[in-house]
């Protein structure tokens, strides 16, 4: 079923919509909710939490691209539930994440104070449209998606310190970037 009968199944308040959803995005949204919670069964509920979370969405909302509504629907509430239970120290994957990314982007304090979320979001996109196609996918796929280095290597054909050494790249450019920006 394509994306727009799924949006309109949501409209008509037809359960099957979550059925549908399911089927062709769950395999995304458990992805990402996976690989940010490390654990199986809190990814679970995050993405059934992205349904009921859809479901209260649409409408009014009418996304053009269902599988990124979703997928940044279940993004969001695993951060979330990530931050909500980091303290019982339950959680590694996303610790991961966000460590590696400290060095180039501003903690929320000083990034509310100095700028803004929309705009350090907007220098990140214009970085990023700045990138290689290629570069973009794979900062995206890691910090977006949280896919392993070990799996984004395999994809990109080369060895695991090779793209190590690629992300850390990105990851400088990106803070000279933000700092070029008066952002960091």
């Amino acid at each position: 079923m394509d994306d727009l009968a799924i949006v309109e199944l949501y409209h008509r308040r037809s359960e099957r919509a979550i059925a549908e959803s399911d089927k062709k995005y769950g395999p995304l949204c458990r992805s990402i909710a996976l690989r940010l919670l490390g654990v199986r069964e809190d990814a679970e509920e995050c993405v059934n939490d992205t349904w009921h979370a859809a479901w209260n969405k649409m409408p009014p909302d009418r996304p053009r691209a269902l599988g990124a509504f979703l997928g940044r629907i279940t993004r969001n509430l695993s951060i979330s539930r990530w931050r909500r239970d980091h303290a019982q120290k339950r959680y590694e994957g996303m610790e991961v994440l966000l460590s590696e990314l400290e060095d180039c982007v501003p903690a929320p304090d000083s990034v509310e104070e100095a700028v803004g979320r929309a705009q350090l979001s907007a220098a990140i996109s214009a970085w990023l449209d700045g990138l290689t196609e290629e570069d973009r996918r794979l900062f995206l796929r890691r910090y977006w998606y949280g896919d392993g280095v070990k799996e984004l290597a395999e994809a990109a054909g080369m060895g695991a310190n090779a793209l190590a050494q690629r992300l850390l790249r990105l990851r400088r450019g990106l803070r000279a970037f933000l700092e070029t920006e008066g952002v960091f």
